[in-house]
């Protein structure tokens, strides 16, 4: 079985990037990768646009061939999709950040410069896909991220995993991600 971009048949499963629901009729994107707990293969779901985020290799050319075969349904925002998962590709740390908050203490350490994130500042968390997971990977610095992920492209993908903080919150994040860091990265 290849993977697969269609309308969910009921409201039960969930996107494995963003942990919410994916609603019935709602097109999503299926994953076939072996099952790590017994024989066979196993689908993992995700909405399209977490996948753009956080699948690119493997949304990519099932978006671009729906785009050029006119018997397919079309994809609301199917170039937006494209240029993210594009983006993603090019910018291969891309689909680790997993959402922005405050650091709750001062135990982590930056992966970029690797100097400790102060209690109270913004991070961005990280996750690796391994075995059909999303694996926590540490945090940066929100003033590392730019060089870290080398891009300033951050905000949409930042936004889409830190849907529980308020547009003040978002502001004060974009504002960080706009500085240099103080420190040289290491």
């Amino acid at each position: 079985m290849a993977n697969v971009i269609e309308p969910a048949g009921t409201g039960r499963a969930k996107c494995r990037a963003c942990g919410r629901v994916i609603g019935k009729g709602e097109l999503r994107f299926g994953e076939v990768l072996p099952n790590p707990f017994g024989e066979g293969e196993t689908t993992y779901w995700l909405h399209l646009y977490c996948a753009a985020y956080k699948r690119p290799e493997q949304l990519l050319p099932l978006l671009e061939a729906r785009a050029a075969e006119p018997a397919e349904p079309m994809v609301a925002d199917a170039q937006h999709l494209i240029g993210i998962a594009k983006s993603g590709i090019e910018h291969h740390r891309l689909p680790r950040i997993a959402g922005a908050e405050r650091s709750p203490t001062a135990r982590a350490r930056c992966r970029h410069c690797g100097e400790p994130i102060d209690k109270g500042l913004w991070r961005l968390a990280l996750h690796m896909f391994e075995d059909g997971r999303f694996q926590p990977s540490g945090f940066i610095h929100a003033v590392c991220a730019r060089a870290y992920f080398g891009t300033a492209e951050l905000d949409e993908r930042i936004r889409h995993f830190s849907s529980g903080l308020s547009e003040e919150e978002l502001g004060e994040i974009t504002g960080e991600l706009g500085k240099t860091p103080p420190i040289s990265a290491s």
